[in-house]
């Protein structure tokens, strides 16, 4: 009777990941999926904490590894900002890896082993993948977070290097499909997941990691989804194969956006910084504008696409950026949002700072919505963002963003960037459009600059000043 109940909160539990991962492809109902998912893990544990086979010391046991896990979990989820958000997700990982790749091990060497082949070899695999996600996702993190270089690190022979190891790891797999006996295997699987972790990001550069932690996420959804066979708990084999395909179609979509393939992705170079030389710089000044003069001409149009990008998230922008909006459209002015698939660091990114501000969903138009929309648009306003909006996309060649999809700022009747300085992007490259002859660059804080704009076009300047 207990087992069936406890199967039943299970089913239920699954049902709330479910639920989750489908209400949160849409800003809408995000907030909902979050609560389902929440909802669901709950009633998870709770249901775990009634099998029968815990013993005393097996909840003391919990009960620690709860405390741990909030000690650093909730300062994780309340510190961290949203700009950090792409980093705090991969340590996510890191743990959920070290997690699966831990218990594995746990359980194999508890239970003198009677697996048969098939679980010999799920448990191998796990383990391998699970210790890959730890290694891999730190390296990813601090990839993002600046604490290692960006630039890909390559060497000659070095995919032949790396498949060497996997070619080791799937032969330690097999030998211990026919000697499950052999315990000492299972830690040099361990070790070969750590290594291969590490080896299997530092050829990739900066740009990339984003992708990177959606595919490493694939990875630590099919490594949890192989602990769930190796320990029966239908659960687990649930929640895992969700988190895998999840992952699996986010990093599809980030490629998709990017103009990248998996192969590129895992085994090229791209995102290396490229050095751009000073003095072409200097060659090409860009036409820039005062808060006045930007403010004018957003005042007189009839149409505004505002473009949300990194800087905005680094300056948290959103909500000046919510009160420019609301003061333009108390002028008259049809005010949209463009949202790239991939501006900021993660799809999504632009959507929750914009819902942070209480931005309206129907305003954010996704890429192919809007871009028809943009060569019949007054003004479009550039804020932070970069090589989402770079025209060197569908015509440079020699780019490393060559075919990435983008927005179609530079058709706009007039575009004005607002920036911190003119660095080239997340990719290393100049962007094109800070030099068309329809561009207006104005140079400062996202916030500070918005603000301003903010209080030009609401006439509160003038007010003041009177």
């Amino acid at each position: 009777m207990r087992d069936n109940l406890i199967n039943i909160a299970y089913l239920i539990g699954a049902l709330g990941f479910a639920l989750s991962l489908k209400w949160m492809t849409k800003a809408a109902t995000a907030r909902k999926g979050l609560v389902a998912g929440e909802i669901g893990f709950a009633i998870a544990v709770v249901a775990t904490l009634f099998n029968e086979s815990l013993d005393g010391n097996d909840y003391i046991l919990i009960a620690v590894a709860i405390l741990i896990g909030s000690a650093v979990g909730v300062p994780l989820g309340l510190l961290v900002p949203m700009t950090a958000m792409p980093q705090r997700i991969a340590l996510s990982h890191a743990f959920g890896g070290i997690a699966v790749g831990l218990v594995g091990l746990a359980h194999y060497l508890s239970i003198e082993p009677d697996l048969n082949w098939f679980e010999m070899m799920v448990l191998g695999a796990e383990i391998v993948l699970g210790m890959l996600v730890f290694t891999g996702s730190l390296m990813a993190a601090g990839k993002l977070q600046g604490w290692l270089p960006q630039q890909p690190i390559l060497w000659k022979g070095q995919n032949a290097f790396n498949f060497t190891l996997l070619g080791i790891a799937v032969i330690g797999i097999v030998i211990l499909m026919i000697s499950p006996e052999l315990w000492w295997i299972t830690p040099i699987l361990a070790v070969l997941g750590l290594v291969f972790g590490v080896l299997l990001i530092i050829p990739i550069g900066g740009a990339d990691m984003p992708t990177v932690i959606a595919l490493l996420n694939s990875y630590a959804g099919l490594s949890a989804a192989g602990l769930g066979i190796v320990l029966d708990n239908k659960l687990l084999i649930v929640a895992g194969a969700l988190d895998g395909m999840s992952g699996l179609i986010l990093a599809i979509v980030m490629c998709r956006a990017m103009n990248r393939s998996f192969s590129n992705v895992l085994f090229g170079g791209f995102g290396a910084v490229q050095a751009v030389a000073e003095g072409e710089i200097e060659q090409r000044q860009p036409r820039t504008a005062t808060y006045d003069e930007a403010a004018d001409l957003m005042k007189i149009a009839r149409s505004v696409v505002i473009i949300p990008g990194y800087g905005m998230a680094v300056a948290q922008a959103q909500h000046k950026v919510r009160e420019l909006a609301d003061a333009l459209a108390k002028e008259g002015v049809d005010v949209k949002y463009a949202i790239h698939p991939v501006a900021g660091r993660l799809p999504g990114h632009m959507n929750v700072l914009l819902a942070e501000a209480n931005v309206p969903y129907e305003q954010l138009l996704d890429m192919e919505d809007i871009n028809p929309e943009l060569p019949q648009t007054d003004v479009v306003l550039v804020l932070g963002a970069n090589d989402v909006v770079n025209p060197a996309a569908r015509y440079d060649e020699s780019s490393p963003i060559y075919g990435m999809p983008i927005l179609d700022a530079d058709k706009a009747q007039t575009i004005m960037v607002v920036k911190r300085s003119m660095r080239p992007g997340f990719a290393g490259v100049e962007n094109e459009l800070f030099f068309n002859e329809k561009t207006l660059m104005v140079l400062g804080d996202a916030k500070t600059v918005v603000g301003e704009l903010a209080s030009e076009v609401s006439g509160q300047k003038d007010q003041i000043s009177l």
